[in-house]
C-alpha cells in the first residue's frame, strides 16, 4: 500500500536556497505542501513574498496559499543577507514579477488555520528566522496538538556563519529560536554542520543551467549562485543549503541525528544566537555544583549522506 504524503508547511525567507527547497518540495510526491509562510530574513518580507510566488510559478506548482509574515525579529532590528543572496534575495537573476498573489491573511493566521484543518498532523519546515513560528506558538498554543514535528534549518554545533558561533537564522532572531525549543513537539535541527556538506557536482549544475526548461534553468542558476568556491574548479558546484532540510523530511534515513540538549544564547555579546549543543557524555562541574538545568532535547543533525540527498533532489526536480 502506498504511504500517504506527509502534510508539510514551509516557513521561509526566500532566498536562493529557500527557492531550491521550494522547487523540490512542490514536486516531491511524498510531500503535501499545505501552505508557505514568509518572514523577513534573507531579504525584506515583501521581497520574500515576491520571490516565493515567483518560484511557485516557475515550478508549475498548484494553488498553494502563501502568506506574508513578520517584518522584523521579535527584539532585534531587521538585518538581511543581501550580500549573500543578492539585492532581490534571488541572486539578482532578473526574474519576472509573479502573477500569483498572497492570501489576504497573515502568516500566523494561515499557519493556525492549515495546521488545525489538516486531517493528519503537520510537519513544519522552517528554513528561515523563526519569528513566525514563535508568534504562532505563543499566540495559538493549541496548534501543538496537530504538529507531528518541526524540522528547522538553523543553528550549528561547531562553527557559525553570522558570527564565529552563531548561524544566521538563529542569530537573526535568537528569542524566537528559544521559543521554538519550548514547542513541546519533536524537533530536528538541520544545522550548518550538515547544511554545508551537501553540494551538487559542477556537471549537474551546468546541465541544469543549459536546460531548455525554464524551471530547470532557474534551478541551475540558483545552484551556481550558491557555489561555495572551495573546490578550485572554475565551474561552480552548488550548495543545496535549505533544501537539505526538506530532503530530511522526505527521506529521514539520509540524516544522522543524536538526541541532545540544546539551548540558545540570548545574552548580549559574542555568543548571542549560538545554539549550545551539549555533547558531553556526563554532567560537568557546573551541574555538580549548581544543579542540572532542564534543557530541550533536540534531534541534532550530525552527519548527512551527501550523495543520497543530491540524487534525491536532482531526481525530483528534474522529474517529468
Amino acid at each position: 500500500m502506498t504511504a500517504q504524503p506527509i502534510p508539510v508547511i514551509i516557513d521561509c525567507d526566500t532566498g536562493v536556497d529557500d527557492a531550491l527547497a521550494l522547487l523540490f518540495a512542490v514536486r516531491h510526491p511524498g510531500l503535501d505542501v499545505r501552505a508557505i509562510t514568509c518572514v523577513a530574513g534573507n531579504t525584506d518580507v515583501d521581497g520574500v513574498v515576491r520571490n516565493t510566488l515567483t518560484v511557485l510559478e516557475q515550478a508549475g506548482a498548484g494553488d498553494i496559499p502563501v502568506a506574508r509574515g513578520a517584518e522584523r525579529p521579535l527584539v532585534e532590528p531587521l538585518r538581511t543577507a543581501s550580500h549573500v543572496h543578492g539585492q532581490d534575495g534571488m541572486g539578482d537573476l532578473g526574474l519576472p514579477a509573479p502573477t500569483r498573489r498572497a492570501v489576504d491573511v497573515d502568516a500566523v493566521t494561515l499557519l493556525r488555520r492549515e495546521i488545525l484543518a489538516s486531517p493528519r498532523p503537520v510537519t513544519l519546515i522552517p528554513t528561515a528566522p523563526l519569528t513566525n513560528i514563535a508568534l504562532l506558538l505563543r499566540t495559538h498554543p493549541e496548534v501543538v496538538r496537530n504538529i507531528e514535528r518541526i524540522v528547522f534549518m538553523g543553528g550549528a554545533v561547531a562553527t557559525g556563519n553570522a558570527t564565529p558561533v552563531a548561524e544566521f537564522n538563529v542569530w537573526h532572531d535568537p528569542e524566537a529560536a528559544a521559543v521554538l525549543l519550548t514547542a513541546g513537539v519533536p524537533i530536528t535541527m538541520y544545522g550548518l554542520d550538515v547544511f554545508k556538506q551537501v553540494l551538487v557536482p559542477a556537471a549537474d549544475v551546468q546541465r541544469l543551467r543549459a536546460s531548455s526548461e525554464p524551471r530547470l534553468r532557474l534551478a541551475g542558476e540558483l545552484l551556481a549562485h550558491r557555489d561555495p568556491a572551495t573546490s578550485g574548479d572554475p565551474t561552480p558546484t552548488g550548495g543545496l543549503g535549505d533544501a537539505g532540510a526538506v530532503c530530511a523530511v522526505a527521506d529521514p534515513g539520509g540524516l544522522t541525528t543524536e538526541l541532545l540538549p540544546v539551548e540558545v544564547s540570548l545574552a548580549p555579546g559574542a555568543t548571542r544566537g549560538q545554539t549550545i549543543v551539549d555533547r558531553r557524555p556526563r554532567p560537568g562541574e557546573a551541574e555538580i555544583h549548581e544543579g542540572e538545568r532542564e534543557l530541550a532535547l533536540v534531534d541534532v543533525g550530525l552527519d548527512v549522506d551527501v550523495e543520497r540527498y543530491v540524487k534525491l533532489w536532482l531526481t525530483v526536480v528534474e522529474g517529468a
